[in-house]
């Protein structure tokens, strides 16, 4: 039985490295949610916030959604791609 609930990665200092990309399509495969937590050495500024979301986003394709809260980003997987 696999859990279909959320997991919570960080993004640091290092930001989008290929690890954690590759972290983050693992997930995916378990998961349906994840909460993606910027710290604050990753660089507290909601534009930077924004455009590594537009880049976590462009690298999953269209079957993903998103939600910024602050410095936290909720993604979400659909099952068909969204429009």
């Amino acid at each position: 039985m696999s859990n279909k609930g959320q997991a919570t990665l960080q993004i640091g200092k290092n930001g989008l490295t290929p690890g954690f990309f590759e972290i983050l399509e693992n997930t995916f495969k378990e998961r349906e949610n994840v909460k993606v937590h910027f710290l604050k050495s990753a660089g507290h500024d909601k534009n930077k916030v924004k455009e590594m979301t537009d880049q976590i986003i462009e690298r999953l394709g269209k079957k993903y959604t998103y939600r910024i809260l602050g410095f936290t980003i909720f993604l979400k997987k659909w099952r068909k791609a969204r429009q």
